[in-house]
């Protein structure tokens, strides 16, 4: 393997702005963060080795054989988060990058692009939840803390013009307009920067670094065989962490892929899936795990060798109607009122997938009267589920029996199969009493509090948006709060304590939620239910006891609606036939 001249971070990005460099369809994409890329430019400018580089020299009658892709330029985490694909028209052949594109892609973004990463708390739909940053270098203060000398830092233009003791941001991109010292000389004197020697000393070292030095030191490898350079790119990627295995797979199946783009499907499908409904968080490992459950691959392991020729060759066959299972059945899921927060297991959703396909389900299955019945057992088999657990270890396992069941079933979803499959491999999906205490003692905000809810509330269409609610507004649960309505001071902190927890708890639509704020609740329930049918429907749709509903009665209210809601969940999730666990998943039908 021959080894590269090496050659300036300069020279290398030209090379990617004039796509002399690309990516091989089996590598991953770029997944550092801003503080990994500040380190590297701290590393870069204290002079330490940035590490080689492995490049794969591709023959011009070769380039049109295999996909390759364009770096990024500018990181948007919601926009612009995959490579383009390179158009190789005229190719006179070209590199590809087999080992340092991570590092590659931050020296470019550094030098010459932005990153955009969603700021905390902010919306993901909205645009000023991105703002666009670049890469700025302190030249009047240095770190000097345990692992970094230089403060680099990535910001807003906004903010790096805002007065700030001790600072001076020099936009990184900038070093590469300096044709020498004397520009170098002409930016410190302009910002009257000359009164210490760091500034100097930082702007020279830079420029030395980006435009003089050869840091870019490359193996060349120049076999054109794809199945050798895969080899090869697995010894180099495997071994450690730079690269996780779900990459590695993806990668795998993006070379064996024929007449598709495995990476460029999978992720757009990965993007579409977690644009329904209020938004979901699925992965390239959902989809990889659902390609070898839904296609009867025998053996759905992350394994490199269950992701072979043969297998691939059926995924890929396959995979205009997994990939359509999987979007009905995200749409379903997402119509049961779950979202990113609340789906506590991504893997309970393939199971239903495979059910959707087997049946070869229409797109209206979902509003469809026809099958209401069947959208029901799935529903509460899939809260069941995630309540239970049923996806937590042995994961494979379950899958496997779940598709068991599935694949012999007739008519509906196969409750009863799955419920007597499971109990074979002792994962009872019955509930002991502890285990309903347990949900019980589930608190406002958890991921799995919802499941519960949505247990005692099958009859709410969850399509429309619920929030959890406190019954007793959370709000007033303050000391001062408590003992104004009549609370002894001495009970105030068992009644903060009950506050967030399920009892306290109901699935309220957004608009009467919002309406009921911090009201008293024996205030609102007057006001919203002034006709006494009406709320006495109220009570029992909300387990409300028959009790005072003034806060200082709330820890009888508590007590009440706990033992209210621990007799209806006991019906449902452990029935007193301890073999009727088919009937358990399904519920009272």
């Amino acid at each position: 393997m021959p080894f590269q001249s090496p050659i300036t971070v300069q020279k290398a990005l030209e090379n990617i702005h004039e796509r002399r460099y690309l990516l091989p369809s089996i590598q991953r994409e770029f997944v550092w963060s801003t503080d990994q890329i500040e380190r590297l430019f701290d590393s870069l400018l204290r002079g330490y080795p940035i590490g080689s580089f492995l490049f794969w020299e591709v023959k011009r009658e070769h380039a049109k054989d295999y996909q390759f892709y364009e770096f990024i330029r500018t990181f948007h985490a919601r926009d612009s988060r995959h490579n383009p694909k390179a158009d190789l028209t005229g190719s006179e052949g070209l590199t590809a990058i087999l080992d340092g594109q991570q590092r590659l892609t931050a020296l470019y973004i550094g030098l010459r692009g932005t990153y955009a990463s969603k700021m905390l708390h902010k919306r993901w739909s909205a645009d000023e939840s991105f703002p666009t940053r670049r890469l700025y270098l302190n030249l009047l203060t240095p770190l000097d803390t345990f692992d970094k000398r230089y403060d680099f830092r990535f910001l807003t233009e906004a903010a790096s013009q805002a007065p700030e003791f001790g600072a001076h941001w020099f936009p990184v991109h900038k070093v590469l307009d300096f044709t020498g010292p004397k520009d170098i000389h002409s930016y410190l004197v302009k910002n009257h920067l000359m009164e210490t020697d760091f500034p100097g000393t930082c702007l020279f070292e830079l420029h030395e670094a980006v435009t003089k030095k050869l840091l870019i030191t490359a193996f060349n490898e120049e076999e054109q065989d794809l199945d050798k350079v895969l080899d090869i790119f697995i010894r180099v990627n495997s071994g450690g962490t730079p690269l996780s295995y779900s990459d590695l797979l993806l990668s795998i199946a993006t070379a064996q892929w024929k007449t598709r783009d495995a990476r460029e499907n999978i992720h757009a499908l990965v993007d579409e899936l977690n644009r329904i409904g209020q938004g979901f968080a699925f992965d390239k490992d959902f989809v990889l795990k659902a390609c070898l459950v839904l296609a009867g691959i025998q053996d759905i392991r992350f394994k490199v060798a269950n992701f072979n020729g043969k297998n691939m060759e059926i995924i890929e066959a396959q995979w205009p109607r997994i990939a359509k299972a999987l979007r009905l059945a995200v749409s379903l899921v997402a119509s049961f009122g779950f979202n990113h927060f609340t789906l506590t297991s991504n893997n309970a959703v393939i199971p239903i997938a495979l059910y959707l396909l087997k049946r070869d389900l229409p797109t209206n299955f979902i509003e469809a009267q026809a099958h209401h019945a069947d959208r029901q057992l799935i529903r509460h088999w899939l809260i069941v589920g995630l309540t239970k657990g049923l996806f937590g270890a042995q994961g494979d396992m379950v899958l496997n029996v779940l598709r068991s069941a599935i694949e012999e079933s007739q008519e509906l979803f196969p409750v009863e199969g799955i419920s007597s499959r499971l109990l074979r491999i002792n994962r009872s999906p019955r509930f002991e009493r502890e285990e309903i205490e347990e949900l019980l003692a589930g608190k406002y905000g958890q991921r799995q509090t919802f499941s519960t809810l949505a247990l005692l509330y099958p009859s709410l269409d969850l399509r429309n948006l619920f929030h959890q609610d406190h019954i007793h507004a959370q709000s007033l649960f303050t000391k001062k709060k408590l003992v104004a309505n009549g609370v002894p001071e001495e009970s105030v902190g068992v009644f903060r304590e009950l506050a967030d927890l399920v009892p306290n708890l109901q699935l309220l639509e957004g608009v009467p939620n919002e309406e009921k704020s911090s009201q008293l609740f024996e205030n609102w329930i007057e006001k919203k239910c002034p006709d006494e049918d009406e709320r006495r429907r109220f009570r029992q749709l909300h387990f409300i006891p028959d009790e005072p509903l003034s806060l200082a009665g709330f820890e009888v209210f508590f007590r009440e609606r706990r033992n209210m809601m621990m007799d209806r969940l006991s019906e449902i999730l452990a029935p007193s036939d301890r073999h009727s666990g088919a009937r358990n998943i399904a519920g009272h039908r």
